[in-house]
């Protein structure tokens, strides 16, 4: 039931960190071949990769349009629900609900609006209006009551909480001219605190350089516990990251979380700069004659782009000498934690990673 009259924070609700429990984690069938090459079959193969490997962990839950049903029905095992569903593609992150919490335990959503990623100004498909109703279907599909925002823009690959009351952002995402440009930072930061339950609000200047959904923050840093953040980095000073990475730094470091704790801050190195190929830009389809996916792209390889379900870290990695460096660092960062590494170049290639395309149902049996 939507909720009328009341927000999150009145009702005390709050946004709960990734590292909570959940009760099932929910991805959608990649399919729409002007964005996933080769009729997304290759992604295919990575989304399955993903959800079997969550599946070991906890429920999984694969949406998946009309036209696709029966194929995905044979090709994942029968342990992962299949339900059909109508979206435009399949970034659940970004366009399912933001699950909110109270202290006896109950789950609400928040339904905000999606415009992939910046609208007509610079959004990255149209139509997205399919996409933009997911959120009020997964509530109603889990019986969920929720909150509708009617105006305000926000994608659940654009902050990132310590569910302590701290929340990370990004200015070159949410303050985009195609989201909430016409909002000034005042008024976004009511409605984020009003619909999240946080306290306090950190911004950085840019995401992960030349991000397409104009720097989300989960390419740039995740939270490891309360008071402890892991940073994408570099040390190559000619590479355009280094410097967006060390302004985030020197953000970080100076600021305190909403309890008033200074941050311990990781630094994890990217990988060598990764780019499309003319071959994978081809096995794109071409849209109103053009390739939304060009040769030389760079691509955003982010090793803080993982995914976090029951008892398990999904690694993204990129056959990189970096990726053991990253393996053991995560090891030592969730030491109760399975490691599960997955290739990721597919989703790359479609312009996201793991932490993208599986969102988490929480339960509120503890972290």
């Amino acid at each position: 039931m939507k909720i009328m009259g009341s927000t999150p924070r009145k009702d005390h609700f709050y946004l709960p960190a990734e590292t909570i429990r959940h009760r099932e984690s929910i991805m959608m069938w990649p399919e729409r071949p002007d964005n996933w090459r080769n009729g997304a079959n290759d992604a295919r193969r990575a989304f399955i990769e993903i959800a079997v490997i969550v599946s070991r962990y906890e429920p999984v839950t694969m949406l998946v349009s009309r036209q696709q049903y029966k194929h995905a029905r044979h090709l994942l095992p029968e342990s992962i629900r299949v339900i059909e569903m109508s979206f435009d593609d399949a970034w659940i992150k970004d366009i399912g609900p933001t699950y909110v919490l109270n202290d006896q335990g109950d789950i609400r959503g928040v339904d905000w609006r999606f415009n992939a990623w910046g609208g007509l100004v610079d959004g990255l498909y149209f139509p997205w209006n399919m996409d933009d109703q997911v959120a009020e279907k997964l509530c109603e599909l889990n019986r969920l009551d929720y909150y509708r925002l009617e105006e305000f823009i926000l994608e659940g690959c654009a902050f990132h909480t310590d569910g302590e009351g701290t929340l990370i952002v990004t200015e070159e995402s949410i303050l985009s001219e195609g989201r909430n440009g016409q909002m000034t930072k005042p008024v976004v930061e009511t409605i984020l605190k009003a619909y999240l339950g946080v306290e306090k609000i950190i911004w950085l200047k840019y995401g992960y350089y030349m991000d397409e959904t104009n720097g989300d923050v989960d390419s740039m840093l995740s939270f490891v516990q309360p008071g402890e953040l892991v940073l994408t980095w570099t040390d190559d000073v000619d590479d355009p990251q280094y410097v967006i990475s060390q302004q985030a730094y020197d953000v970080l470091k100076n600021a305190t979380d909403a309890k008033g704790r200074q941050f311990k801050i990781h630094k994890l190195q990217i990988p060598k700069p990764l780019f499309a190929t003319e071959d994978e830009s081809n096995g794109v389809d071409l849209v109103n004659g053009l390739l939304p996916r060009y040769p030389g792209d760079r691509l955003t390889a982010s090793y803080v782009n993982f995914y976090l379900a029951n008892d398990v870290l999904v690694l993204p990695v990129f056959d990189d000498p970096q990726d053991n460096i990253a393996i053991e660092k995560m090891s030592q960062l969730f030491p109760d934690r399975k490691i599960e590494p997955v290739y990721v170049r597919e989703l790359l290639l479609g312009g996201g990673n793991v932490h993208s395309i599986v969102d988490a149902l929480p339960t509120h049996t503890g972290v």
